[in-house]
């Protein structure tokens, strides 16, 4: 003792510092023994996978049902696509017509042959015209049959396809024997600048086209007409205003889904500016890029923007864009570099039908269908001789000119879009 007092408050901080030492010391204790215990006697640290598989847990907790949704539906596309022999695959590129399918002059019915023709051929989808519309009653079962055929062979939904615009091209208005609402040129409902009779217009052709069974119509126009002489789209373009086109488009193409039937817009990069007639040869455009951004390809950017489920592209030549007179469907400078890098389209991109003279004149099936998929198209509308397009494009992955993957990526796209038209089918 050296005879001074000591601090009480002091002596009692020591106190209580010891005592949650001590207290601390013991929990510690009873952690260790207690792991020990559950381990066999040997403590360890929570192992690598452990912390991952939390770790996963953690962000598949932080997933909307949305996103977990999103990824179950990318997941069974991909299996889908991993279980299609490469035969059925390049199948699924081709839209082609009844007789096409079959090898007859005039198909009106669905029986044993259109069968064993989707067993040989499970093509991605079938368009009907005037000739294949004989009755209400016959259209409906022969529709309604070829979707029950393809279902035998075919694990995704059979597109089943029209030229439905209204006024004058309405394939199934056109049938003497078919009577449904009638729906005029949109060229008249452009100049109404009315945005609900767009959608009205959409609406009428979606029920009744729904109602027979269709599920596509290669239909808006998105065509803006500044070729006053242009005569291929001068009553079925909705005008010269593109702001007014892309918005009348559009809301077609709403109507149109709002009754299941998916819509496709055409025909890319706009074939209002062109001279010429694709379905009977030659026809361009001297348009830059420039220009058509300024313009003709509004309606497709707000398309795209709208998420649009198809765009066709058109035969019609750009020699100020592709340097040469190479149609726009078979373009790689147009499909590849514009519409998919460019404009990030990233839904089905389909070619007018290959069976225009603008392409017959050039082209052999077969060589025209494979330059259409290496230019980036998605699917190959009506080739002028299915057969030979069909092995053109076969023979082409088989000696290594297209590649299995560049074929995945479009089928992948073709499944996609068909799996959804069926979840929000009404």
């Amino acid at each position: 003792m050296n005879g001074k007092n000591k601090d009480p408050l002091k002596i009692t901080g020591t106190i209580a510092a010891v005592i949650l030492l001590s207290v601390a010391a013991i929990y510690f204790t009873a952690i260790v023994f207690n792991s020990q215990s559950n381990n066999g006697g040997t403590a360890s640290a929570p192992s690598a996978a452990a912390v991952e598989n939390n770790t996963e847990m953690t962000t598949a907790d932080l997933e909307s049902p949305e996103e977990k949704a999103e990824k179950e539906f990318c997941q069974r596309v991909d299996e889908l696509l991993a279980n299609m022999t490469l035969e059925e695959k390049i199948n699924q590129l081709f839209f082609i017509t009844p007789e096409a399918l079959t090898g007859s002059d005039n198909v009106t019915e669905a029986g044993e042959m259109t069968k064993n023709a989707l067993c040989a051929h499970p093509v991605g989808g079938i368009i009907y015209f005037t000739k294949n519309t004989v009755s209400e009653e016959q259209t409906k079962q022969m529709i309604a049959n070829t979707k029950q055929f393809a279902e035998e062979v075919c694990p995704v939904p059979l597109f089943i396809g029209i030229d439905e615009e209204g006024g004058t091209v309405a394939r199934l208005a056109s049938s003497e024997n078919i009577t449904v609402p009638y729906v005029g040129n949109m060229s008249a409902v452009g100049e109404s600048r009315d945005m609900q009779k767009a959608y009205e217009a959409g609406d009428t052709l979606g029920k009744y086209l729904s109602d027979y069974g269709f599920n596509l119509d290669f239909a808006p126009v998105a065509d803006v007409l500044t070729n006053t002489e242009n005569q291929v789209v001068r009553y079925r373009s909705f005008g010269s205003d593109p702001d007014l086109v892309s918005e009348m488009a559009h809301r077609v193409s709403e109507g149109l889904n709002d009754n299941g039937v998916l819509s496709c817009y055409k025909h890319f990069p706009g074939h209002g500016a062109t001279e010429g007639d694709t379905h009977e040869g030659f026809a361009y455009t001297d348009k830059t890029y420039d220009e058509l951004l300024q313009c003709e390809l509004l309606p497709f950017i707000d398309a795209i923007d709208n998420h649009a489920d198809f765009i066709m592209v058109g035969h019609f030549s750009l020699p100020n864009i592709t340097g040469d007179n190479t149609p726009a469907s078979i373009s790689d400078k147009i499909i590849n570099d514009i519409l998919i890098d460019k404009l990030k389209f990233n839904g089905i991109i389909i070619t007018d039908s290959l069976s225009m003279q603008a392409l017959t004149d050039l082209y052999a099936p077969d060589t025209a269908a494979v330059t259409a998929v290496k230019a980036g198209a998605d699917m190959l509308l009506m080739p002028q001789d299915f057969n030979a397009a069909y092995n053109g494009v076969l023979n082409a992955v088989n000696s290594g000119e297209i590649s299995v993957e560049r074929i995945d990526r479009s089928v992948k796209k073709i499944i996609g879009v068909k799996l959804r038209y069926a979840e929000r089918e009404p």
